[in-house]
């Protein structure tokens, strides 16, 4: 059965056919085993030949991690380079500067072999070498550790949280690093009995197979033990490896991208060199993803406070429970002062600078730590937005259903709906269509998560909440006395009207 047919692609995801195509590859490898041993029938070393070379450099333990994968194929994107040399793949990401590389070892499903792990560290010695298999017992650590391997993967689904304990202990034991690889809450259970130095989040979901590359950002709040946090699978471009960073992500583990575009590895070595500009806070999605972790349970959204143009309204906003404020950058009677940016850095709150297609001063601000976002409300192109600020998102406006469909073609996280308005780019005070709304809810697969702009005040945000349950709403407008100046009594009832905050007492510390 292939892997479309295992994903139930075409009429909904299929959850226990992908859970059984798992739980088979786990058999499958159990057989082998018994048939042919830990060795998987290679002639693997009788004692390790190479040093251990630590996959946290001890010598710069908050350098950001690269590790790039050698794999000829996939269950989920099938064959990807079937007559790949590992050595010859190893030399090229040695030569772009790489120092640790995983090594696909499973054969049936990923057409790798320990032959691989074995040419490869006796080729490159200095390299950190992953073996990347459905490991499971200790005897698996054995042979990875004479086989040369200097960490291995542990998949927290795989095995039972006494397992877990057992295996990441034995790797400890003898000097290798383990990676638990989590994808749900219940893995993360596991891994935080163990609490591993290197935890990876896969954004590939195991009960579907699809990639989520916003999942990793959605779980990391619920990681509270110190550990190095590798963003695992969805990575294709220097785009995605930013996002992990400013989703509070230490490192990437990169594989098909990498295997066909090697000249990929400089792009995303720039990437995640480049020092944070954050002025010290915790990157933007990061943020924005532990805020949300914050109010699991409850039906309040986060909230952006737009078209601030003073400290006062900006710190009554911030005091009423406001998650973002919005300075607007761009002709408009909301237009903020960049010095107003700089005087209200002491807010505990992520700023986003408003822009429609000039994005100069937004950049500068986010380079010097004032701003954490840009929102991009002009006429961006889904592939031209990425050069021109980051961390960013799209805002969009929308009055057909041709326009709400451009929303998917973004690679932002989050796009925000605003509504359309042939006069101005936002603070209109119109709303969404509720028709159109209905729409995106209902369409396949499901939409991200929805942010709201558009004519929200106290008087109908708790009927918006409501009804179309939105991750965010951006209020500008409708809160207030005059263009560019709040009402201290429109703000208060604003916040009373939204629904009360999820049972959870989570911190969100900026």
């Amino acid at each position: 059965m292939d892997f479309k047919t295992w994903n139930g692609e075409g009429n909904g995801t299929n959850k226990g056919m992908a859970v059984a195509y798992l739980n088979e590859i786990v058999a499958g490898r159990r057989k082998r085993v018994a048939a042919e041993g830990a060795e998987l029938g290679e002639a693997v070393p009788g004692s390790r030949r190479q040093p251990l070379v630590p996959l946290l450099a001890p010598q710069a333990p908050a350098a950001p991690l690269l590790v790039c994968e050698i794999k000829r194929r996939s269950p989920s994107r099938g064959a990807i380079s079937p007559g790949l040399d590992a050595v010859e793949q190893a030399r090229r990401y040695v030569a772009a500067g790489v120092r640790a590389v995983s090594v696909l070892t499973e054969p049936d499903h990923f057409g790798g072999t320990l032959a691989d792990l074995i040419a490869v560290k006796a080729a490159f010695p200095q390299l950190s070498v992953l073996r990347k298999d459905f490991l499971l017992d200790t005897s698996d650590l054995e042979v990875s550790w004479r086989a040369g391997a200097d960490a291995v993967l542990l998949l927290a689904a795989c095995m039972s949280a006494q397992e877990l304990a057992d295996l990441h202990g034995r790797a400890v034991a003898l000097g290798m690093t383990p990676l638990v690889e989590v994808h749900d809450a219940a893995d993360l259970a596991k891994a935080r009995a163990v609490r591993p130095p290197l935890t990876g989040i896969n954004s590939r979901d195991l009960t579907t197979f699809e990639v989520d590359t916003t999942l990793p950002a959605r779980l990391r709040p619920a990681v509270d033990w110190p550990t190095t946090l590798l963003f695992e699978s969805g990575i294709h471009c220097a785009e995605d490896a930013a996002f992990a960073r400013a989703a509070g992500f230490d490192g990437v583990l990169v594989g098909e991208a990498v295997v066909r575009r090697p000249q990929l590895v400089a792009e995303l070595r720039q990437v995640l060199d480049a020092a944070p500009s954050a002025g010290g806070r915790r990157p933007f999605w990061e943020r924005v993803f532990a805020a949300r972790y914050a109010r699991e349970g409850g039906h309040r959204p986060l909230v952006k406070v737009c078209g601030i143009t003073n400290r006062q309204d900006a710190e009554a906003a911030v005091e009423l429970g406001a998650d973002l404020l919005g300075f607007i950058l761009a002709p408009s009677p909301r237009r903020a002062r960049p010095e107003l940016i700089a005087e209200l850095a002491d807010l505990p709150v992520a700023k986003v600078g408003v822009v429609v297609n000039d994005t100069a001063t937004a950049r500068r601000l986010l380079d010097e730590g004032l701003l954490d976002a840009v929102q991009l409300h002009g006429d961006e192109r889904p592939e031209e937005c990425y050069g021109l600020a980051f961390p960013y998102y799209k805002a969009l406006q929308v009055g057909t259903p041709e326009e709400l469909g451009r929303e998917r073609g973004y690679r932002c996280p989050r796009v925000l709906l605003d509504a359309f308005s042939a006069a101005v780019r936002g603070g209109s005070g119109r709303r969404v269509d509720a028709g159109l709304l209905q729409r995106r809810a209902a369409t396949q697969p499901a939409p991200p998560p929805l942010w709201l702009a558009g004519g929200i005040g106290p008087d109908n945000v708790a009927a918006i909440v409501e009804a179309h349950r939105p991750e965010l709403v951006d209020a500008s407008s409708g809160l207030e006395a005059a263009p560019g100046r709040k009402d201290p009594d429109k703000l208060r009832a604003f916040f009373r009207h939204l629904p009360a905050d999820g049972a959870t007492a989570r911190s969100t510390a900026p």
